[in-house]
C-alpha cells in the first residue's frame, strides 16, 4: 500500500485526487494536511510514501505588495517541506509547478518544445521556476523529486477561468469565433496521470495535458450544447477584441494561444481516459 501526503488541505486538485485513490483503498492511504501554519512540522513523515504538495497561492497577481508573499509560499515553503521530506525518509516528492513558468500566453501561435526556456513574466511564475530549480538539487538515489508543469485545469468545482467561460455560455447568445489554441487538462485525467507517477515511482520534469488543443469558442460551444443551449460563434467582434488584446490582459488570457508540443505529453501508460466532449460534459452535468 502506498501512504500518500498531501499538502494543502483545501485545495481543489488535492480533494478531487484523493476521491480519485479511495476509488482502490486497498492501494493507497491518503492523508491531508493544511500547511497555514507551523503545524505541520510536527508531523512525522517518515510513515509515508510520497509527499504531493499543492499548497500555494495559485492566482496571478501584479500587485507588488504581494511578491514577498508569493516567494514565501510559493518557493520558501516548498523549499521546506521538500527538505523535511527527504530527511525523514520519504521516497517521492511530487511538486505542481505550472505552465505559467513559460510566460504569458500570444495572439501569436506559441509552440512550447522540449527546448524552450523558461521565461516567467511575472512573480507567480517566477516564483514557482525558483521553487523548481532549488527541491531539484535535493534528488538523489532515494529521494526522487517530480515537477509537472500542468496547463489550465479544469473539472467539475474547479475555479478559474472556466467556470467564466461556462456562466457566459449559458447567458450569451453569440460568441467570438477566434482562432487559437490552449493547452488544458481535465482533472480526471491529471488525477490519472499523477496515480501513474506514484505507481511508477517516477522522478523528472512532466507535461500532461489533454490529447486535443482547445480552441475557445468551440469549448463554450459545446459548454451551451451540454446544457442544451446553442450558441451561434461570430467573427463580427474579432477586429475589437483583437485591438483591445494589446492593451487588457484578460483578453489574451481567454482568447490567446498557448500549447505544448503533443510530443512532451506523452507518456508509457495512458492516462488521457476522457477527450473533450467526455469531459465537457461530465464537468458540466
Amino acid at each position: 500500500m502506498k501512504k500518500v501526503l498531501i499538502t494543502g488541505e483545501s485545495s481543489y486538485i488535492g480533494k478531487q485526487f484523493e476521491a480519485w485513490l479511495n476509488k482502490t483503498k486497498d492501494k493507497y492511504q491518503v492523508t491531508k494536511i493544511s500547511v497555514r501554519d507551523n503545524s505541520w512540522k510536527k508531523i512525522n513523515f517518515s510513515s509515508f510514501d510520497v509527499v504531493l504538495h499543492l499548497a500555494g497561492i495559485a492566482h496571478v497577481s501584479r500587485d507588488p505588495n504581494m511578491e514577498d508573499l508569493y516567494y514565501k509560499v510559493n518557493r520558501d515553503l516548498t523549499v521546506e517541506i521538500a527538505q523535511k521530506a527527504k530527511f525523514e525518509g520519504v521516497g517521492q516528492f511530487i511538486f505542481m509547478s505550472s505552465i505559467i513558468v513559460y510566460g504569458d500566453s500570444s495572439k501569436d501561435k506559441r509552440v512550447i518544445g522540449r527546448d524552450t526556456l523558461a521565461r516567467p513574466s511575472n512573480f507567480y511564475g517566477q516564483s514557482k521556476l525558483e521553487a523548481e530549480q532549488r527541491i531539484t538539487e535535493m534528488e538523489d538515489q532515494t529521494f526522487n523529486i517530480v515537477i509537472i508543469r500542468p496547463p489550465m485545469i479544469y473539472g467539475k468545482g474547479s475555479k478559474g477561468n472556466y467556470p467564466k467561460l461556462a456562466k457566459a455560455a449559458k447567458k450569451l447568445p453569440l460568441f467570438p469565433d477566434i482562432e487559437n489554441q490552449r493547452s488544458m487538462l481535465h482533472i480526471d485525467n491529471l488525477c490519472e496521470f499523477l496515480r501513474l507517477l506514484i505507481d511508477n515511482n517516477e522522478s523528472g520534469l512532466f507535461f500532461p495535458q489533454n490529447a486535443e488543443y482547445v480552441k475557445t469558442s468551440e469549448m463554450v460551444k459545446l459548454i451551451g450544447e451540454a446544457h442544451g443551449k446553442k450558441v451561434r460563434l461570430t467573427k463580427v467582434f474579432n477586429p475589437v477584441l483583437g485591438i483591445m488584446g494589446r492593451k487588457i490582459g484578460i483578453i489574451n488570457k481567454v482568447f490567446g494561444n498557448l500549447i505544448y508540443d503533443q510530443n512532451l505529453s506523452c507518456y508509457k501508460d495512458n492516462y488521457r481516459i476522457r477527450d473533450l466532449h467526455e469531459s465537457i460534459r461530465r464537468t458540466e452535468e
